[in-house]
């Protein structure tokens, strides 16, 4: 019998087994895989574009970094979504980008690149060595749920704000979302998504594109190492990808059900960090945000074939990518508010979830979860003291938390755990599955 995981989606052993991918193929599954891709172009993206005009970056060299990040992305979360059959979303490292807009124009572009590369090659040494899922296996689990919640909660909110500026298109798409979960809750987001298109284009909100379809050509800049940027690029960018991407997208995982091997996602996302920083390529890691998308129920109501919305998410980034001057042209056509309205809806199952994770005490006691509150707030705060991201602080708050709760001193003087409270004590609500 084969295992079966927390989402009740089979386990499969490895390996590419293309024969049943079309049977497992739904329209929300590729809506899902749009929508994700949509979101990274429509928000992340900016950053990159903001990053490559104050390092003072020509065209060329600016597209051929879109074109690497989308690619590069594009085919890790293809690949790896097909050979273990569970919904991997890579994308590029958008602490990352921001951590760039401040340091890029210091260096020369070829000794940023050569950071780059050092930068992916020592997050290859922590992956294959399995030392960062360690670390992230001993934080307890409502921790790490109120992290993805952190990451989460804004995106959610903003979709207030955005009512605000543009209530009919905004509004519409909301009441089109509940009105399809309880009609048609496998195709909710997709329909969502049609009427947001349509009231837009109805309230005169929708730009005509000037569009122009030519392929994007990659530009390759020969490396160059320098102590210097290694010091001032390659470490910080490190530190904000692992703690602020790889660490939320594994936890969004868990949180779905899905058991994701960590040293195989990690490992492959480093290596096309290593392989496209040539082109341009700052980092290649896990997604977080657009992950809960594809994960969610929302992609499909059978968990075993999620794992289509992020294949199909890979085919979409490798599309956006070939052709990235003309999707950006594109999206800057639509209004912002209908994108972020987007997010926010497709996010609030994957936010659920994460609450969900957060408040269940399990076998970690209440104290967890009041630890838990802590690491929600400094997460969702969005502080980044020293450069770093919030959601590094999080961990770091929560668990400090966590350890001065639970630990005292021994009748020796030795440091002792104090005895972890009943589950059963603690009121916790009862997990939703997907």
């Amino acid at each position: 019998m084969p295992k079966k995981n927390r989402a009740g989606a089979e386990i499969h052993g490895r390996g590419p087994r293309l024969c049943g991918v079309p049977g497992d193929i739904s329209l929300s599954a590729v809506c899902a895989g749009f929508i994700a891709v949509a979101v990274s172009y429509a928000g992340p993206m900016l950053v990159i574009l903001q990053a490559a005009e104050r390092a003072g970056l020509d065209s060329d060299q600016t597209a051929s970094w879109v074109w690497a990040v989308s690619v590069g992305s594009g085919i890790v979360g293809l690949v790896l979504s097909l050979f273990t059959r569970q919904p991997i979303v890579v994308a590029w490292s958008v602490p990352g980008a921001a951590l760039l807009l401040t340091v890029l124009g210091d260096y020369e572009f070829s000794e940023a690149i050569g950071a780059y590369i050092v930068s992916g090659l020592l997050g290859l040494a922590l992956s294959v060595s399995g030392l960062f899922g360690r670390l992230l296996a001993v934080v307890p689990r409502p921790i790490l749920a109120a992290v993805l919640a952190g990451v989460l909660l804004p995106f959610v909110l903003n979709v207030t704000q955005a009512m605000l500026s543009s209530p009919l298109v905004v509004g519409g798409l909301v009441v089109a979302y509940f009105v399809g979960r309880r009609l048609f809750p496998k195709y909710a987001v997709p329909g969502a998504l049609a009427v947001g298109i349509l009231l837009s284009v109805v309230a005169g909100q929708a730009q005509d594109p000037e569009l122009s379809f030519a392929l994007t050509v990659p530009v390759f800049t020969v490396p160059v190492f320098s102590l210097q940027a290694i010091m001032g690029i390659s470490i910080p960018l490190l530190i904000v990808t692992m703690a602020g991407q790889n660490g939320p997208g594994l936890v969004m995982m868990r949180t779905n059900g899905y058991e994701p091997d960590d040293k195989l996602l990690l490992s492959g996302s480093c290596v096309a960090s290593v392989l496209f920083a040539p082109f341009g390529s700052h980092a290649i890691n896990l997604a977080a945000i657009t992950a809960g998308i594809c994960c969610g129920r929302e992609a499909h109501a059978d968990p075993a074939k999620r794992y289509v919305a992020g294949a199909f998410g890979g085919v979409f980034f490798i599309l956006f990518g070939l052709f990235s001057a003309t999707i950006l042209d594109l999206f800057a056509a639509v209004p912002s508010e209908l994108i972020i309205a987007m997010a926010g809806v497709a996010l609030l199952g994957a936010l659920q979830g994460s609450m969900q994770d957060m408040l269940d005490a399990g076998p970690h006691g209440r104290k967890a979860v009041e630890a838990a509150i802590v690491t929600l707030i400094v997460t969702a705060s969005g502080i980044a003291p020293l450069g770093i991201v919030a959601p590094f602080w999080g961990v770091i708050a929560g668990s400090a938390v966590h350890l001065l709760l639970t630990f005292t001193r021994g009748k020796r003087g030795t440091a002792t755990v104090v005895e972890k409270e009943s589950p059963e004590s603690v009121p916790a609500p009862g997990r939703v599955q997907p």
